[in-house]
């Protein structure tokens, strides 16, 4: 199998895995502060990593990588999380498939800026016709307008495209996995402190559904996920496997199909379809 492969199958897991933050933080924060699940959820996750890294016995990276680790904890360990926390308490999950729709072209531009990369006039074609078959799929199955939460996930689609991309290019040298640890120990101190600072008198009325989000979004949201998707970033191309975020909100909805029953519409599948085929044209002309 060769690089390129490697990379699109990588990227394909991570996207999988991310397909379920979304719905798993909107049951989080119906019992959980939104402060609180952000804070939480990288402690949660920043532990497992120190223990990796040790358990690796991972050197230190260099003083010069540290403010892009510092990027990427800012906005993938904390920005992202947070503002789709917030915004989450506003829009639904559906509402939401419109600026993740957005995601890729964030990851693409990104990708220029902070991975040097060139895609052809070609692949921002297919992208943004891309982007715009899941945003106009999305505002054709209705959505409650709230400007606030619109507002949040703009922000929170643009700092985590900048994470993807300065993470990307900071595994291949790193690797994909050490990006992310490194990342999430570098904001351990302060993300136990405000855990603590934030956690909730009783945590008896918590239900077990808000219990299930957090720990799915700890351990794979923030921790598993990035493994695969950094991985695949650096192997294939930034601008390339960040399209397969185009599938993200159809993978989340066949969850929804299979664990809560919901109907699959032909037009899924026919969106769907062409999703697929503009996420093929990108990665033809992404080089």
């Amino acid at each position: 199998m060769d690089k390129t492969m490697s990379g699109w199958i990588n990227g394909l897991i991570g996207v999988l895995i991310f397909s379920g933050s979304l719905p798993a933080t909107r049951v989080a924060v119906a019992d959980f502060d939104p402060v609180f699940l952000t804070t939480a959820r990288a402690a949660i996750a920043g532990i497992l990593a120190l223990g990796l890294l040790l358990a690796f016995r991972q050197k230190r990276p260099e003083r010069g990588d540290l403010i892009s680790l510092a990027v990427v904890a800012l906005s993938v360990v904390v920005g992202f999380p947070l503002l789709t926390a917030l915004a989450l308490k506003h829009v639904t999950s559906a509402h939401s498939i419109v600026f993740i729709g957005l995601l890729p072209l964030a990851t693409a531009i990104f990708g220029v800026l902070r991975g040097g990369e060139r895609p052809r006039l070609a692949f921002w074609l297919f992208s943004c016709l891309g982007s715009a078959l899941v945003a106009g799929f999305a505002m054709t199955h209705g959505f409650d307008a709230s400007p606030l939460g619109d507002l949040l996930m703009l922000a929170a689609i643009i700092i985590c495209g900048l994470g993807y991309a300065e993470g990307a290019a900071l595994s291949r040298r790193l690797g994909g996995w050490q990006v992310i640890s490194w990342a999430l120990v570098l904001a351990l101190p302060i993300m136990a402190a405000l855990t603590f600072g934030t956690m909730p008198a009783s945590l008896a009325q918590t239900g077990g559904p808000a219990w299930f989000g957090l720990g799915y979004v700890s351990l794979f949201s923030m921790l598993i996920g990035f493994v695969f998707w950094y991985r695949g970033l650096a192997q294939g191309g930034i601008a390339a496997v960040g399209q397969l975020q185009l599938l993200q909100p159809f993978f989340g909805l066949l969850l929804a199909s299979m664990l809560l029953n919901e109907a699959v519409s032909w037009q899924m599948v026919a969106i769907s379809a062409a999703v697929a085929l503009c996420v093929a044209g990108a990665k033809h002309f992404a080089r």
